[in-house]
């Protein structure tokens, strides 16, 4: 299983095993809208934030099983 997240690609296993202070290239802007997918399926939209200094993932939608099946 693989995740996209802003241009950077990386299994969910070595996402996983992140941890404080890891550092992960993100190829968009803090307030850019951004596209979250699972296997190159569409899961969720966001936008990158700072929160204390520290970047983070704003989740703003998550796509429903429909639109998920409407999409294939």
């Amino acid at each position: 299983i693989g995740v996209r997240l802003v241009g950077s690609e990386m299994c969910i296993r070595d996402r996983l095993r992140l941890e404080e202070n890891s550092i992960v290239e993100l190829d968009s802007m803090v307030g850019q809208p951004l596209n979250i997918r699972a296997n190159e399926k569409l899961v969720a939209r966001g936008e990158i934030v700072v929160i204390n200094e520290k970047f983070a993932v704003r989740i703003t939608d998550i796509i429903s099983p429909d639109d998920r099946f409407a999409a294939l």
